[in-house]
């Protein structure tokens, strides 16, 4: 069975499934879905846990399944959590989960928590077993149409009320990073007055830019035209230690589509790629983030310096 967040509490309430999978790259999110998981399972009597974290391949999988195997001499019922952080089990874990979920049931609670699950591997055996006889809950990041209303209704949780241009300054502030943003509403919740609309002031006093983006994110801002946004993803990803050949590869990936549109000649954008490409590789003296700078502002549609004859 496949779940949504959104449907994770009244599952819970029906009944708890044997084996569970979390996925997903939002550690808030996640960690919160787990953190229900595993309280319904305490009810349930689940009382021993016993936690794995598998980076590389090797015996650890055979410590897991030993574990699996094994009966306790103080509780009955056992959870064994997988924390598997790529997804990717291989053959030899893959044959595990199979066996752990198969054998999962009244006395043994099986949780596997992983990273986004890319198609590969959400088409891998123990995958599919697993949505046979157990959960699958895929957790996505809250989109950034929708990142003010989560705000509000976690601030409302928190019993502050916070004007809507303290939510969007906020949601610039955060976005992207659920958990920096949880933590500037647990602090406004520590600082604010009870009953006054917490505003601007307050949320640039009590907050750091604390957003996390991707390349993703910069061509989204791109094809939307949104300069601004598209040079403020670019610092964060200069800032958080991406490679350059990466950012370009995403931006040259959005030029090739048929989905951008920009008034800036195809030729002329081509041309200043080419010297983010030689920077890149030490080839032309500037500095690369420079000049992605204007290929992002040019691919928005706005015409910047003029191309340098050198390069």
């Amino acid at each position: 069975m496949k779940l949504t967040l959104e449907n994770l509490s009244a599952q819970l309430e029906r009944g708890l499934a044997g084996a569970w999978l979390v996925s997903g790259d939002e550690p808030l999110r996640v960690g919160e879905a787990t953190d229900q998981i595993r309280a319904r399972a305490r009810v349930a009597g689940f009382t021993e846990r016993e936690v794995f974290f598998v980076e590389r391949a090797g015996s650890i999988w055979e410590q897991i399944e030993q574990a699996g195997q094994a009966l306790s001499l103080f509780a009955q019922r056992r959870l064994i959590e997988v924390r598997l952080p790529t997804g990717k089990a291989g053959a030899a874990g893959g044959a595990v989960l199979k066996r752990l979920i198969d054998a999962s049931g009244d006395d043994l609670l099986l949780l596997i928590v992983t990273g986004r699950l890319d198609r590969d591997t959400q088409d891998a055996g123990w995958v599919q077993t697993l949505q046979e006889r157990g959960v699958w809950l895929p957790v996505w990041p809250v989109e950034l149409a929708r990142l003010p209303q989560w705000l509000r209704a976690r601030a409302r949780a928190a019993k502050i009320s916070l004007s809507e241009d303290a939510l969007a300054m906020l949601a610039e502030r955060c976005e992207g990073n659920l958990l920096a943003a949880q933590q500037e509403i647990d602090k406004l919740a520590l600082l604010a007055t009870s009953g006054v609309i917490v505003g601007v002031a307050e949320v640039a006093a009590s907050s750091a830019d604390s957003a996390r983006f991707d390349v993703f994110q910069l061509a989204e801002a791109v094809r939307g035209a949104d300069c601004a946004r598209a040079l403020r993803i670019l610092g964060g990803l200069q800032a958080e230690g991406a490679e350059p050949p990466l950012v370009l590869w995403a931006l040259l990936r959005e030029l090739r589509s048929r989905s951008l549109t920009t008034r800036v000649p195809m030729a002329r954008l081509i041309a200043r790629a080419g010297r983010v490409d030689r920077m890149a590789k030490g080839q032309l003296p500037q500095d690369p983030w420079d000049e992605l700078a204007l290929l992002a502002v040019e691919m928005c549609g706005v015409r910047t310096l003029p191309l340098s004859r050198a390069g």
